[in-house]
């Protein structure tokens, strides 16, 4: 640390703490890149050096598996706060990107920490925010920041772009399929699974609506196999009553004609700034490849 970084800490940054905050973008990365997460913690030193004792310096490690660039992080928000308040004399970051790669986010804090008076110090070096040259450099870095993430966003989209375009690219199978040790799609091997489907088609078939099917299962006590995607028995087979929902959902699932799509659904915001899967016309999906594997129904019969 040289003199100059030390003279930016002032008697009035010392009496506030210190605020270490640490994440992976990943739970991946939690696990295995554990190295990044040593030298994360390891800042606490840069903060000692500088003249804040240990015990006070408050690390937020709350944001582990999470990227910078959702707005939900817990952590990151409680930072913020504090900042605000002018609660914090210095805010401790390895890199840019660990605090955010929303460049928003980045020049809210910036601005923030340049009216509290706060520092921010990274792994290159220590800032004041309320000097123009350093909230330029700040500013620089949440750009490039941002920008490698969209970099890295394209190449891996347009990996699974291309991997789509032939079929290749796994996704999860709607119940009544299996992935084989070779990656093939075929039908589950459990028989029960099988003729709950078979007579779910057939009834289709017969009555010709998602409504009738739904009344004909219930009238006949009859149930659907159902995968669970969530919770503490995500994988397990249940059996539920057939709803409107579930067969619309079965029908509409070009898997069951022997058919791979992808594409079917775009991302869209919705008012409170998540996003929500939104339907797409099948002339704009990416990718629909026919007879790709063993079905229930024939393509004509379900989509003719």
């Amino acid at each position: 640390m040289n003199a100059e970084q030390h003279q930016k800490v002032t008697a009035s940054h010392l009496k506030r703490p210190a605020y270490l905050y640490i994440r992976q973008s990943t739970l991946r990365q939690v696990l295995q890149n554990t190295e990044s997460t040593l030298r994360q913690y390891a800042l606490r030193e840069r903060a000692v050096a500088l003249g804040w004792p240990l015990e006070r310096v408050v690390v937020i490690d709350t944001d582990q598996g999470q990227t910078g660039a959702t707005s939900e992080r817990e952590g990151f928000q409680k930072l913020v706060a504090a900042v605000g308040l002018a609660e914090v004399g210095i805010v401790l970051g390895l890199e840019v990107s660990r605090l955010a790669r929303n460049n928003a986010d980045w020049q809210r804090l910036l601005e923030i920490c340049a009216l509290t008076d706060t520092l921010i110090l990274d792994e290159d070096g220590l800032y004041n925010p309320s000097l123009f040259n350093d909230r330029l450099l700040l500013g620089l870095k949440g750009t490039l920041s941002e920008a490698e993430l969209h970099v890295l966003r394209a190449r891996l989209r347009g990996g699974i772009m291309n991997k789509a375009a032939r079929g290749e690219f796994r996704i999860r199978l709607p119940v009544g399929f299996v992935y084989t040790p070779d990656h093939r799609v075929v039908l589950d091997p459990d028989r029960q699974v099988q003729e709950a489907l078979r007579v779910f088609f057939t009834t289709f078939r017969r009555v010709g609506s998602a409504q009738g099917t739904v009344r004909n299962f219930c009238e006949q006590g009859l149930l659907m196999p159902h995968r669970l995607h969530n919770g503490a028995h995500k994988g397990e087979l249940v059996w539920v009553p057939l709803g409107q929902n579930l067969a619309v959902e079965t029908l509409r699932n070009p898997r069951y004609a022997g058919a791979y799509a992808y594409g079917r659904h775009q991302s869209v915001r919705i008012r409170n700034g998540r996003r929500w899967p939104s339907p797409v016309a099948r002339e704009q999906w990416h990718a629909l490849i026919l007879d790709a594997h063993p079905g229930y129904i024939s393509w004509e019969e379900c989509y003719g």
